[in-house]
């Protein structure tokens, strides 16, 4: 088995494993990182950012830089529209590519990167909430860069790297980056995906057969079982134990694989998320008593949904109830419909409340009651009416380089009433902040991920014992913010295969066995014998159906040609002549070296020698110059080219063989 690692970032992978003649994709994450070098993109014009000074780098004088780079506070960014780092069709080619594995929403965003205008004509695999989430992603995405269109693009700063400052001359690949897609390429890759469920097993062109089961982490994600007859490899990303409102882990399928590819682990190793929320709501509640207001960038799903219960319930306890909280999203209205549509992926507590009934999420009742208003823009009619301070505001995006969390900040930012508190865990958030300084609003770091850390991750591979361990070589590493923590690496006793990006790894997983079926018409024909105890042996002879990856042995038609190649040449030979040629029986068993010395002696030949070695017997003829070396699954007959005394010896062993 071959992989190949097309991803830097271990929480969005992209991997490419071959086996049996099939190309399987293992996710297919986008690097979002790369957005943190350009200027961000307000919705109104801001006169800030205009105003930035220009920077040329000393020595350069190439007039088609000029005003590509701008510097914030010590600085440089590219002013431009933003760019992505997709995963390369350098090491394999994406249209050999038959199945695509999708393991959950945030693991796809590089999908119509790869399936179109590539020549992929494969099939992709999603349960439903991944699609219709993983849709709202894509399409919140595009139409955040889309509302705010740059009038020219950069590009000739990559000419110039080694000149840049850090981080722009630590880039990599810059000229791989690409602009974001539009919706007609995202609609065409989503149609591609077909949807499964949980524990539903798939063939995939008769090779393997692949399953999903529930990993814990968000609505409809999964962890994947690939497997053929007689091997195993499972693949575990972006999993957790803890109990939130996804399905729990299923950790049962995953158990004495030959290969387990673990990744999606914490970003956040040294933080809990339990006390990461908490942390939340107390700088919440303590901005709103001091009359400012509190922006929390977010994802349109996910983590989110958990902040607005245990938010709005903290907010009531602490006689704050009135104070509103505002959801805006392209896809906002779509989001909180879904989410409580979706009982057969939720943990068990969210399924009982549907049969009550009530709805899974509060987030309903919040919103009927006028508590959390959702919106798609900020310039969406109603907005400008419900708007009013002190309040919390959840928008998108992250990075802080496009959507509503862009105009929000330039509003708020003057102000050291308000607050911004960062739970996502994709982007550093001092970095985040860069082209908004100086900020008088506070920030507060508070990321918020569920998934394994360090030593659930080593609880689990205890629990899994897999044959071989495959993973992110950062996972082998102490985290860079934290090198003297040498427990936050993945420690097992099992044998472990490390990989960075764009490398080719050969895997301990060779194929040794294959399973062939047997029509009944020929079993029809069996004639079993009785070896020993328990165990019949019996001959036939069949033709072999090759197709569709299945192996099937069918009775073979007299008269049927059958193509065979002998000393280079072709030739026709009929099956006659096969079933003409078959032995009356066949031998078995090991040979008895006293029994043979008896017949040959009756045999006229008394001179043997015996000698016994480490690989059996060696028996020595004198008079006939003659040595018979005797092992355990072979014998041969060394007799200075007598013919006549080989196929004499050689009927002599037979008679000493069992036969059936």
């Amino acid at each position: 088995m071959i992989e190949y690692c097309l991803s830097s970032d271990p929480n969005r992978p992209c991997y490419v494993l071959r086996f049996k003649e099939i190309t399987l994709m293992l996710d297919c994450g986008l690097s979002t990182q790369t957005v943190l070098n350009f200027l961000p993109l307000p919705l109104v014009p801001s006169a800030r950012l205009n105003n930035l000074p220009g920077w040329m780098p000393r020595d350069v004088s190439d007039p088609q830089l000029e005003g590509e780079l701008k510097e914030c506070c010590g600085r440089v960014f590219v002013d431009s529209a933003p760019e992505f780092f997709p995963p390369q069709p350098k090491i394999i080619d994406f249209s050999e590519v038959d199945v695509i594995l999708i393991s959950n929403y945030l693991c796809m965003l590089a999908l119509p990167f790869i399936t179109e205008g590539t020549g992929f004509a494969g099939v992709v695999y999603a349960t439903e909430p991944t699609l219709q989430i993983g849709r709202l992603f894509l399409e919140e995405l595009v139409q955040h860069i889309e509302q705010t269109p740059k009038a020219t693009l950069a590009s000739h700063w990559k000419e110039h790297l080694h000149v840049l400052p850090s981080p722009l001359c630590d880039s990599q690949k810059p000229r791989s980056w690409r602009h974001i897609y539009n919706m007609r390429a995202v609609n065409s890759s989503l149609a591609r995906i077909q949807m499964v469920g949980y524990n539903e097993k798939l063939d995939v062109y008769g090779a393997v057969g692949v399953m999903p089961v529930s990993s814990g982490y968000c609505l409809g994600s999964s962890n994947w079982v690939i497997s053929s007859h007689y091997e195993k490899v499972t693949y575990v990303s972006g999993s957790s134990t803890l109990t939130t409102h996804p399905r729990p882990m299923d950790q049962t399928a995953l158990k004495n694989a030959n290969v387990l590819i673990l990744t999606g682990l914490t970003q956040t190793p040294t933080a809990n998320p339990d006390s990461m929320l908490g942390e939340l709501c107390m700088t919440v509640a303590t901005t709103l008593r001091c009359g400012g207001s509190v922006l929390i960038p977010c994802y349109p799903s996910g983590v989110v949904y958990d902040l607005f219960e245990c938010l709005s319930s903290h907010l009531d306890n602490s006689g704050m109830a009135t104070i509103p909280m505002f959801f805006i999203s392209p896809v906002a209205d779509t989001s909180l419909a879904y989410s409580n549509i979706l009982a057969e992926w939720l943990s068990t507590a969210k399924q009982n409340k549907v049969y009550l009934p009530e709805e899974p999420f509060p987030h309903a009742f919040l919103v009927r009651n006028g508590r959390l208003k959702h919106f798609k823009h900020i310039y969406t009619e109603g907005f400008s009416t419900d708007y009013r301070q002190p309040c919390v505001v959840f928008c998108g995006h992250p990075s802080l380089r496009f959507g509503d969390a862009v105009h929000f900040v330039e509003l708020w930012g003057s102000s050291a009433l308000n607050t911004i508190v960062f739970t996502e865990p994709d982007f550093p958030y001092l970095e985040a902040l860069a082209p908004f300084q100086p900020l008088a609003m506070k920030a507060v770091h508070c990321p918020i991920d569920t998934s394994l850390n360090f030593t659930q991750a080593n609880k689990l591979i205890r629990d899994l014992r897999p044959g071989t361990l495959v993973l992110p070589e950062s996972y082998t590493l102490p985290p860079v913010t934290a090198p003297h923590r040498i427990d936050l690496v993945v420690e097992t006793d099992r044998p472990i295969i490390s990989f960075k990006r764009d490398e080719v790894l050969t895997l301990p997983l060779k194929r040794r066995q294959g399973r062939v079926e047997l029509s009944p018409e020929l079993a029809e024909f069996l004639l079993p014998s009785e070896v020993r105890t328990g165990v019949s042996l019996s001959t036939l002879t069949g033709g072999l159906q090759v197709k569709d990856n299945k192996h099937i042995l069918k009775v073979l038609e007299v008269g049927e040609p059958k193509a065979v190649s002998t000393v280079g040449k072709k030739r026709i030979r009929l099956v006659e002549d096969i079933l003409n040629k078959k032995p009356s029986n066949y031998t078995w068993g090991s040979l008895d070296i006293d029994e043979f010395i008896q017949k040959i002696t009756q045999e006229g030949i008394t001179d043997a020698k015996v000698e016994q070695v480490a690989s059996g017997y060696i028996i020595h003829l004198q008079n006939e110059d003659t040595l018979i070396q005797v092992e355990d699954s072979s014998t041969h007959i060394f007799c200075e080219g007598d013919e006549q005394l080989r196929l004499r010896l050689r009927n002599i062993l037979l008679q000493c063989l069992n036969k059936f």
